[in-house]
């Protein structure tokens, strides 16, 4: 089996971990029929952070979602690592979600009743898998909750609770990780945080993120930044800072075109 590879912005290559091609998300019919991605083509390199910006309603997060096999897509191809999602029936994908994709959702989705160290590998226990506790506990260090593992979400703050989350996401190993608006419930300070432990998970652990974000302080943690607007590509920056990533929004007129 071939691998795929993606030719990096430095010129060295890295294998893609999750690619689209000409993918089209289209919702209803007729007069109510919604265009909400119109032939993207786009690579998600294995051990790089990848933000996904764009005007409200652009497609990120539909672009997010039927990447990660959350949700069909109308045409075209996704897949993660060398398995193309569109040929997959329910269980299948259900199976590819659980062993190759970890999530980190704006909501941090904790069972109350666990502590720390049980929400981290519930995902594992459900699927019947032993966690690899060395690699757990590399992961628990890199996020710092070696001092939480005993704590439930109501003794956690948000950011700690996030963490949880974050770390949850890591322990599986997964080929990558999606992460929507991860930073929308915190304050500054508890985002930053995450985003410094996602940021560390992709340098020090060799995780690929991709990450759905609104917030231009959060996308220049991202080794690449790619923008969407009415569902097309609208170009990208690599090792982008704040201001860069705050001057090509700007680009973007109130209706979310590229002015």
């Amino acid at each position: 089996m071939s691998k795929a590879i993606l030719e990096t912005y430095d010129g060295t290559a890295t294998a893609v971990a999750a690619r689209a091609r000409d993918l089209t998300k289209v919702y209803g019919q007729g007069e109510t029929k919604v265009v909400a991605l119109d032939g993207v083509s786009v690579e998600f390199g294995r051990g790089r952070f990848t933000a996904i910006m764009g005007p409200s309603g652009s497609g990120k997060s539909t672009l997010m979602h039927c990447m990660a096999g959350l949700d069909s897509i109308s045409s075209g191809s996704a897949r993660i690592g060398e398995v193309e999602l569109t040929g997959l029936k329910d269980k299948q994908l259900t199976r590819l979600r659980r062993d190759q994709v970890g999530f980190v959702f704006q909501a941090f989705n904790l069972l109350p009743t666990l502590t720390a160290a049980e929400n981290i590998t519930l995902p594992m226990d459900i699927a019947g898998r032993r966690p690899d506790t060395g690699w757990v506990d590399q992961v628990v260090a890199t996020v710092g909750l070696a001092d939480r593992l005993g704590h439930r979400p109501s003794q956690l703050s948000g950011g700690q609770q996030q963490r949880v989350a974050v770390a949850r996401a890591l322990a599986a190993r997964p080929a990558i990780i999606f992460a929507d608006e991860p930073t929308g419930n915190l304050d500054s300070r508890a985002g930053a945080e995450v985003l410094g432990f996602l940021r560390d998970s992709v340098r020090e652990l060799g995780q690929s993120v991709v990450m759905v974000t609104h917030d231009p302080v959060a996308a220049s943690y991202a080794d690449r930044v790619v923008f969407l607007a009415d569902g097309r590509l609208a170009g990208e920056l690599h090792e982008p800072t704040a201001e860069q990533v705050l001057d090509h929004m700007k680009a973007f007129d109130a209706d979310g075109r590229v002015s």
